[in-house]
């Protein structure tokens, strides 16, 4: 049968179980434990193994932590951009209840082509234009 000492370092070296957790397992207090495994001639070398696990935990969390903030940034920008572009088409949208031509055509750029010998824009008649919407704009 195993002895208690024997237990406890089995507990610390093999399976690699904190002193705090041994000595709730045991029921013994941790005084003791840590007393009787810096008995043990691993003690020195499970302390620095323990130390370089912590090292590459910590490292590995400082970086988990750095890119999450990044993300968090980017996703942040993101919707402060979204933001900003909503806010600029509500005023653009709520400051008349009717657009002048020249803010239709500012706000749908790709629907019309500048005439330089006309000196105006035009509206590219393949993508389909209703009655409401201008031929062509005059240059200001």
């Amino acid at each position: 049968m195993e002895t208690q000492k024997d237990k406890i370092i089995n507990l610390f070296y093999i399976e690699h179980l904190k002193v705090k957790e041994i000595a709730e397992k045991i029921n013994v207090t941790s005084a003791y434990i840590t007393k009787v495994i810096k008995t043990d001639s691993r003690y020195k070398k499970e302390k620095d193994f323990r130390k370089e696990k912590s090292r590459e935990k910590r490292k590995k969390d400082q970086n988990n932590f750095v890119k999450q903030k990044r993300e968090n940034k980017r996703i942040e920008d993101n919707y402060a951009f979204v933001q900003e572009q909503h806010i600029q088409a509500s005023m653009e949208l709520s400051e008349r209840k009717k657009f002048s031509n020249e803010n239709y055509r500012k706000w749908n750029k790709s629907a019309f082509k500048y005439n330089p010998s006309k000196h105006r824009y035009e509206f590219d008649e393949q993508l389909g234009r209703s009655y409401d919407v201008p031929k062509y704009i005059k240059e200001r």
